[in-house]
């Protein structure tokens, strides 16, 4: 299998990095021009192996794309989605398959969503369920409450439907997506855990955004009206938090200074908070007219105990800092964690364990004394997180050699070109 070895940083860096667009904010704003009325215009979107997989999916829904030098230009099917006669395959993009659940209702016949080994393991059974209580024909193909899942469309019904103790945010935005174009007004009510609150706000600023208004009656309680259809509209993709975080991270652990272009403090990523925690660990942040500058400053020993409900794509990048700072760090919270690209829990502790790191892996979390790690030879589970948090570490620890490299294509394709920019 292909590796990279790292090189460890011979002084603290003092770079400027570029991170592709928003992932999350790609994703939604393609399945909104592609389901909208007229013509869009994507302003510098993530190119990467998720959005590529799942604009070939738009297109087989009838949505013509075309690339406009970093831009994407879309003509959407008027709240029509086009049943393709095939499967539609969509690699390990969790993401995509449980929003174009959501969005295949609306339409008219059959639509089978299929994806890899990994996708086929990732739950999609409260959305499922939430879908055949509207009246809407779901099921499963193969193992039921998991891809592949074939939807037989005959347009959504309006109504209400309650959703509890979630292992991903991605069922409700997926019901939000789809509940302009229901026949009825939607009310969507959320009761006990619901990880990755901060997505969903993504969404609605999203849908806001494409001119369909949501309602949120309470912090448990969205409402969309029915009847409604999204408008072709011009829309700037920010930069992605999660991609940033590696350079943060890199900051954090080498000292120096690194400034990411395009990211702004103000957004309803809520992978921003990882900032914070790095601000209360001892770094600075300051903020600049195009992005943000981290500052690395000692980091501060101790016990900590954090809860990343919030924000779980940072757990790998938190779990490789906690492991080089002094002191003891709890994650907690992050059980969702089991049933993303990788079982990340899982991957991180074996992955530090080899390191010389002592981690307790938790049903729901990680703990881990931090200390002084040493290089070793990353599997990376196919998992793009799992290869650029370890390969951030190797910047700070020698030896560190990462596995399949490639892997990172999913969401950042220019990641070892911009990697490469904080040795200079």
């Amino acid at each position: 299998m292909e590796t990279i070895a790292i090189q460890p940083l011979s002084h603290p860096p003092n770079a400027v990095v570029n991170v592709p667009g928003s992932k999350s904010y790609t994703q939604r704003a393609l399945i909104l021009a592609a389901l909208a009325r007229g013509k869009s215009l994507l302003r510098r979107p993530l190119a990467a192996e998720d959005t590529a997989r799942l604009t070939a999916a738009l297109q087989a829904l009838g949505a013509v794309i075309t690339p406009q030098g970093d831009d994407l230009a879309v003509s959407g099917v008027n709240g029509r989605p086009q049943a393709p006669g095939r499967e539609i395959y969509l690699g390990n993009n969790g993401t995509a398959m449980r929003i174009l659940t959501g969005v295949t209702a609306i339409g008219q016949g059959e639509f089978v969503l299929t994806g890899d080994e990994r996708l086929r393991e990732r739950p999609l059974a409260p959305l499922l369920a939430a879908l055949n209580s509207l009246g809407v024909s779901t099921r499963s193909l193969e193992r039921e409450g998991y891809p592949p899942v074939s939807i037989h469309a005959s347009g959504l019904p309006g109504g209400r439907v309650a959703l509890r103790d979630l292992d991903s945010s991605q069922y409700v935005s997926a019901l939000l997506i789809a509940a302009p174009y229901a026949t009825g007004d939607m009310r969507i009510e959320l009761a006990g855990r619901i990880p990755s609150r901060p997505y969903i706000a993504v969404t609605v600023e999203a849908m806001e955004e494409f001119g369909v208004e949501v309602r949120m009656e309470t912090p448990d309680r969205y409402f969309v009206r029915g009847g409604q259809g999204y408008r072709g509209t011009v829309c700037r993709i920010e930069g992605d938090v999660s991609s940033a975080s590696y350079f943060f991270l890199a900051a954090a652990l080498a000292g120096g200074s690194v400034t990411v272009e395009n990211v702004p403090l103000q957004t309803k990523q809520g992978d921003i908070g990882f900032l914070k925690l790095l601000d209360e660990l001892g770094c600075r942040i300051v903020p600049r007219e195009n992005g943000v500058t981290l500052q690395g400053g000692p980091l501060q020993a101790g016990t900590r105990r954090l809860d990343l409900r919030d924000m779980p794509d940072m757990v790998p990048t938190l779990a490789v800092l906690a492991a080089a700072r002094p002191g003891r760090t709890a994650i907690v919270n992050v059980a969702q964690l089991r049933v993303k690209e990788s079982d990340r829990l899982a991957a991180l502790a074996t992955e530090l364990r080899k390191m010389g790191a002592t981690v307790e892996e938790k049903p729901d979390g990680l703990v881990i004394a931090g200390g002084a790690p040493r290089g070793a030879e990353i599997e990376t589970y196919n998992d793009h997180r799992i290869a650029m948090s370890f390969a951030v570490l190797g910047l700070v620890v020698p030896g560190v050699t990462i596995r399949n490299p490639r892997c990172v294509e999913k969401s950042f394709p220019g990641f070892w070109r911009e990697l490469n920019k904080l040795a200079r």
